[in-house]
């Protein structure tokens, strides 16, 4: 199962709205359930996909190098892309990592689906609760 935020898939559905008839592909990353300020009924070691990296952050050196500083290391086990001409599971052309979060038209929760890197399908479990807030400075 593929635990993600409503407000963090409401906002990855408005990106592939946005950018039809071009795909997005966006690196997301996961808190554990047990750092939310309520109980959300997961166990608390569950990740829970809360945020994303921005497409083109590092997009310079990443085409230079090949070495992608946009996303921290450790982070971003998960990958959303959207697919405007279809279809709704992953392809080859896909950047995959452990779970793959794949949006067709009309771009809502009937139009997205989680896989494994194997294509092979996840239940995708939409969970309606804020993320922990987080601060640049250090406390």
């Amino acid at each position: 199962m593929v635990h993600i935020t409503r407000g963090l898939l409401d906002v990855l559905l408005d990106m592939a709205r946005e950018d039809e008839p071009d795909s997005v592909s966006v690196v997301l990353a996961a808190t554990p359930a047990g750092e939310f300020e309520r109980d959300i009924d997961v166990d608390p070691e569950t990740p829970v996909l809360t945020t994303f990296y921005l497409p083109a952050a590092g997009g310079s050196v990443n085409a230079v190098f090949g070495v992608n500083l946009g996303t921290p290391a450790g982070r971003g086990r998960a990958r959303f892309v959207s697919h405007p001409q279809g279809p709704l599971r992953p392809t080859r052309e896909d950047d995959f990592a452990a779970a793959v979060i794949v949006a067709v038209p009309p771009w809502d929760d009937g139009s997205v689906r989680a896989f494994d890197r194997s294509g092979r399908t996840f239940e995708l479990d939409v969970v309606d609760a804020e993320p922990p807030g987080e601060s640049l400075v250090s406390e």
